[in-house]
């Protein structure tokens, strides 16, 4: 994140409750901030805790949500404890999950993995056509 964005951070446990906490978090962090792109910020939000919760945090760990904004774009990290490399699935018709990071690679400007000491975080941006306006891909859908 740069540093002149301002970041927020929260802690969420190995549940399946701390998905949608997540997307609260991030919608409050955010608030007119994501302008109405914010659907698909909590999209990508919901995706990477998902992962998180059921791929990177360990039995009784957590994992760290990190949010932030600035006049160029909306910014969000997922740091977890696991060390496996996330990568785009494309699964089967009828196969029920493995759609996230597609979804993800879909929907924002940009992403990608960092690796840290004890695990990864996977990171997301949505460019902002203007300040708190909607992130550019939604603006072209839009005009």
């Amino acid at each position: 994140m740069n540093d002149a964005m301002r970041i927020t951070s929260k802690r969420f446990a190995r549940a399946a409750s701390s998905v949608p906490a997540a997307r609260a978090f991030a919608r409050g962090v955010l608030g007119e901030a994501g302008g109405r792109g914010l659907d698909d910020v909590l999209l990508c939000v919901s995706e990477l805790a998902t992962n998180a919760v059921r791929h990177g945090v360990p039995v009784g760990g957590a994992f760290l949500l990190k949010v932030g904004a600035d006049a160029r774009c909306v910014r969000v990290e997922c740091h977890d404890a696991g060390r496996r490399l996330p990568r785009v699935r494309h699964p089967d018709h009828d196969e029920q999950g493995g759609r996230g990071l597609l979804l993800v690679d879909a929907v924002a400007s940009r992403w990608g993995v960092g690796e840290r000491p004890f695990g990864k975080f996977v990171w997301f941006e949505l460019d902002t056509a203007e300040p708190g306006g909607p992130p550019a891909r939604v603006a072209a859908r839009l005009t």
